[in-house]
């Protein structure tokens, strides 16, 4: 019975340690760009910015989910991955259909992957104001999210950039 190392050589398979550390290295720079924003965080644009700040009641309160436009990182990082497994196996002009059929499938696959990590759970927040006017705010789910219910009295924050949350 052959060694796993000899069946891995007999089927093309060869180790590329560089290419999983370029692989690693495109994946940390997808999660570099998360950001939260919640009722209490602000971006670094909203910072030392004047507020309008407006009461209300909270009327309904939805689940929502918060999605990031999406960058190549993934993409191109699943094509990469993709590209380099298809052409490990076979050999000949079948390694170079596998090479290329993987980094398609692979591309499918990071852009999906990527999707999913960029995007956060959101509350949905239906607000009645003290002027009679009813809006819709989403915003990040956090912990003073969690604890909002409808009834609640809140603070409405708008910035001049057209940003809105809901603090209690």
């Amino acid at each position: 019975m052959p060694s796993s190392q000899n069946f891995l050589h007999s089927i093309g398979v060869q180790r590329h340690t560089s290419q999983l550390l370029c692989f690693l290295l495109m994946f940390s720079l997808l999660f570099s760009g998360c950001a939260s924003l919640t009722g209490k965080s602000v971006s670094a644009q909203q910072a030392e910015v004047t507020h309008t700040t407006t009461r209300g009641v909270i009327v309904q309160l939805d689940r929502a989910y918060i999605e990031n436009n999406p960058s190549l990182w993934g993409a191109l990082g699943g094509a990469v991955v993709g590209a380099i497994a298809g052409s490990a196996v076979g050999g000949g002009s079948g390694r170079v259909l596998m090479g290329v059929s993987g980094a398609a499938l692979g591309a499918l696959v990071g852009a999906g992957i990527e999707r999913r990590l960029n995007r956060r759970d959101g509350i949905d927040i239906t607000l009645r104001l003290e002027t009679g006017e009813t809006i819709a705010i989403v915003q990040e789910l956090g912990p003073e999210e969690r604890a909002m219910r409808p009834g609640d009295r809140v603070v409405v924050l708008r910035g001049s950039d057209g940003s809105a949350r809901v603090r209690r």
